[in-house]
């Protein structure tokens, strides 16, 4: 591995810890809150790809699981990888890979529209895994830990948009 693709994933390790320095929006009706790492682990995926996107992610996950707070709330250590967030967590592991297969796919489409709406599948496969989890971890019935995700699509689409806006900025500067 080259030096810049080692410089690439320490920074995008470290831009994903500082998105988990700024506060989660608890919710209350689920044991999980609002958070903008999220947007850190789409712009990992959409800037490194799939390879190097899903190392950065590994070390990442590989931090918190020795214990270091580093996720939002100053949460880490091998609990939460059994805890409500699991899901979400799993799905931010395989995000690198499934953003680029859907750019790829997108790139397919002229239309921008349909760019975003098929990068935006993402939200829906990275919200049904952590449903999944959150239903498991939490002994919450399935449709109503899906139905409960539905409050983040919101805001997870303006982190996609954003992520994507950022990813083609720092492309055109040949990164």
């Amino acid at each position: 591995m080259k030096t810049k693709d080692i410089t690439q994933i320490a920074l995008t390790v470290a831009l994903i810890i500082v998105l988990g320095l700024l506060p989660a929006i608890p919710l209350g009706i689920i044991p999980v809150p609002i958070v903008l790492q999220n947007m850190g682990i789409m712009l990992t995926g959409l800037i490194l790809g799939p390879k190097k996107g899903t190392i950065s992610i590994a070390i990442f996950m590989l931090l918190v699981a020795i214990g270091m707070p580093i996720l939002t709330g100053g949460n880490g250590g091998l609990a939460v990888f059994i805890g409500p967030t699991c899901g979400y967590l799993l799905a931010w592991l395989l995000t690198p890979c499934m953003i680029s297969i859907l750019k790829k796919t997108a790139n397919n489409f002229k239309n921008t529209y349909v760019q975003y709406l098929i990068i935006w599948l993402l939200i829906i496969v990275v919200d049904l895994i952590g449903s999944i989890g959150l239903s498991i971890q939490s002994k919450m019935p399935l449709q109503l830990a899906i139905y409960s995700n539905f409050i983040f699509i919101p805001g997870d689409t303006v982190k996609l948009f954003i992520a994507i806006f950022v990813s083609k900025r720092l492309q055109k500067m040949t990164l």
